[in-house]
């Protein structure tokens, strides 16, 4: 077995490993990133593209923001469609002129292998059988194979950055966390097309047969969505199908220019909240998807993720340059309070736009009324404003 050390061994190689990772750098700090699939396969993945002004600022900390500063955009608002009938949220007046970028999560992956390869950054791909050890101890450890071949990295702490399905949240014993999930009855099913943007901004639409998502990547790359139940399946939906179905969830003169086009990529993801506490075992720290999902509505899975980086980059670099462990030992509380502010809006967010087949007429009532109200109350706005551009770290 071949033996190496390092500072923090993280697990996943998605944006938030590679974030934590570069921050650390820039600070003298040495990590190790595992990541279980391909440079290639992680590129693929087609996620989020909303960056609240946190996330902002520290791809410019992590001196990763020439080309998103290029090539994003800034929003400085979206759109609510309420049965048809457009209502313009405007994010940079109601927070007094805080926005979002919508650049993709793919680019912003890229952007970050891009640097830590330029730094010398450690990243190993195909890392298969990762396991972390001795997690409560003074001297953890994780091991992993390669090539067939077996590895050990010695550490101070484990970071598990590696999603639901990672090994890091498995590796906690049953005892020590405490797990909180709703599971939604429907689905989004999601298509990347290389159309023109039907709108300049976002457009969140509600509609008697159902919410309608237009997003996009560029100006050449859309990404739409339409809530489907969670029996569908993606063979079900032809384009022209997807296509017809998204036009009937539109305004008339959004459907009307809508450019459509062969799809590049289509999925259904079902929707989920999801919270673990705490956030810390021993010195093993779970960040991002690892330990929490939300339904995408409020484009906070990513963002989330940003903000447990955040803390967690800010606890290790005092313990490092200080010798404070305050915030470390403080991370999982922290970290929690906003993860759950997130899924409160989430979830918010979710209720007022999505069909719920099974609520009572006396929910469909109240979920109206909340609809009617938000759109007419600039107090609820600005509250839904000032959770979308990011509440502050």
């Amino acid at each position: 077995m071949t033996v190496s050390k390092t500072q923090v061994a993280i697990i996943g190689g998605g944006p938030s490993g590679l974030l934590l990772s570069q921050l650390l750098h820039l600070k003298g700090i040495e990590t190790v990133v595992l990541e279980r699939q391909t440079r290639e396969y992680v590129l693929g993945r087609i996620r989020a593209g909303v960056l609240e002004r946190g996330f902002v600022a520290l791809m410019h900390e992590a001196q990763c923001a020439e080309r998103m500063d290029r090539e994003g955009e800034v929003h400085e608002g979206f759109v609510i469609s309420d049965n048809k009938v457009m209502h313009h949220i405007d994010l940079e007046g109601l927070t007094g002129g805080d926005t979002v970028m919508v650049y993709g999560q793919t680019e912003v992956t890229r952007d970050l292998y891009d640097a830590r390869e330029r730094m010398g950054g450690i990243v190993i791909h195909e890392a298969a059988d990762v396991q972390p050890h001795a997690m409560t101890t003074d001297a953890p450890y994780v091991t992993y194979t390669k090539d067939g071949e077996s590895h050990r990295i010695d550490c101070d702490f484990i970071v598990g950055a590696d999603g639901f399905h990672g090994v890091s949240r498995k590796s906690i014993p049953a005892g020590q966390i405490r797990e909180y999930e709703k599971v939604y009855p429907f689905g989004w099913l999601g298509i990347l097309s290389e159309t023109k943007p039907v709108h300049d901004e976002l457009i969140y639409a509600r509609s008697e047969r159902g919410f309608a998502l237009c997003s996009l990547r560029s100006q050449v790359l859309s990404r739409y969505y339409v809530q489907v139940p969670l029996t569908d399946k993606v063979e079900d939906w032809s384009d022209d199908r997807f296509w017809e179905e998204l036009k009937s969830r539109l305004p008339e003169e959004v459907a009307a220019r809508l450019e459509t086009g062969p799809s590049i990529e289509k999925s259904i993801a079902p929707l989920r909240s999801f919270v673990c506490e705490p956030m810390r075992y021993g010195n093993l720290f779970l960040a991002g998807d690892a330990a929490h999902i939300v339904p995408p509505t409020g484009a906070k899975g990513l963002n989330s993720a940003a903000s447990d980086i955040h803390y967690l980059y800010h606890g290790l670099v005092a313990h490092y340059a200080e010798g404070d462990s305050s915030g470390l030992d403080a991370y999982s509380d922290t970290a929690l309070r906003r993860v759950w502010k997130a899924q409160r809006f989430s979830w918010w967010m979710t209720s007022m736009l999505h069909n719920f087949p099974d609520h009572p007429e006396f929910d469909q009532k109240i979920q109206n009324i909340e609809l009617e109200y938000f759109l007419a109350s600039e107090a609820a706005r600005t509250s839904l404003a000032e959770n979308y551009v990011g509440l502050p770290f």
